[in-house]
């Protein structure tokens, strides 16, 4: 997730500068579970919580649910994805605590981003573990790590763009207030179904074709120079 400390202008579809934008541009453009993330978090805001806090659950919730993914049997995998889902949500509650109560720091950006890329590898990786003993056999754990690893990527790029030119320009697609990353959510229904090496499969498929096409379109901003700042 490449929201962490975006500021307000993320939240609200508008930054400096942007005031000869049009109407269309400037109209808020939150996805629903980021709505809903920032209603749970407001009553933390003048606690001792701080977003660091809530980036710890979300990776120690994302570790149980990999856990429960790499033994493969039965409820175990149906518990862990809906362990996953819950992380995946947490995941945005740490970014909209910090908006809130302005206790954003590099440390917890860092944080937020390395730990959301660990995972993403960490998941793969022991759904491959998980199905070992499919018709995949020994190769399953090595697919998790190429599907672990574009799906990282990916995300990381999106970070990289934040970086170099900003939060608008970093913005992932997004339609009907459904943000890219959010397919993550679709790992419940999908395992719940039985579609787990489906799974599997479009994680090695799809993510590397899009982290190409990225890489290709964005390859001023990713491997260029910086943009010089804009007066």
């Amino acid at each position: 997730m490449v929201e962490r400390k975006t500021g307000e202008d993320e939240a609200s579809g508008a930054g400096p500068g942007d005031e000869a934008g049009t109407a269309a541009e400037k109209k808020p453009r939150v996805a629903w579970d980021q709505r809903l993330a920032r209603w749970m978090v407001r009553p933390l805001v003048h606690t001792p919580v701080t977003p660091n806090h809530i980036t710890t659950v979300r990776l120690l919730l994302g570790l149980a649910a990999c856990g429960l993914f790499a033994m493969g049997t039965r409820p175990e995998i149906l518990y862990a994805a809906g362990l996953f889902m819950l992380s995946n949500f947490v995941d945005h509650m740490d970014g909209e605590l910090a908006r809130l109560s302005g206790k954003s720091s590099r440390f917890g950006y860092h944080y937020d981003n390395y730990s959301d890329a660990f995972l993403h590898v960490a998941l793969f990786v022991c759904i491959g573990i998980g199905l070992q003993e499919s018709w995949i056999g020994d190769w399953a754990p090595w697919l998790g790590l190429i599907a672990g690893v574009s799906v990282s990527a990916l995300f990381l790029m999106f970070w990289r763009i934040e970086q170099r030119a900003g939060t608008r320009q970093a913005r992932q697609p997004m339609f009907k207030g459904i943000h890219l990353e959010d397919a993550m959510y679709f790992i419940g229904p999908i395992t719940w179904s039985g579609g787990l090496i489906v799974l599997l499969l479009a994680g090695v498929a799809l993510p590397p074709l899009y982290v190409a096409w990225l890489a290709w379109k964005e390859r001023g901003l990713l491997f260029g120079k910086r943009p010089a700042a804009q007066p």
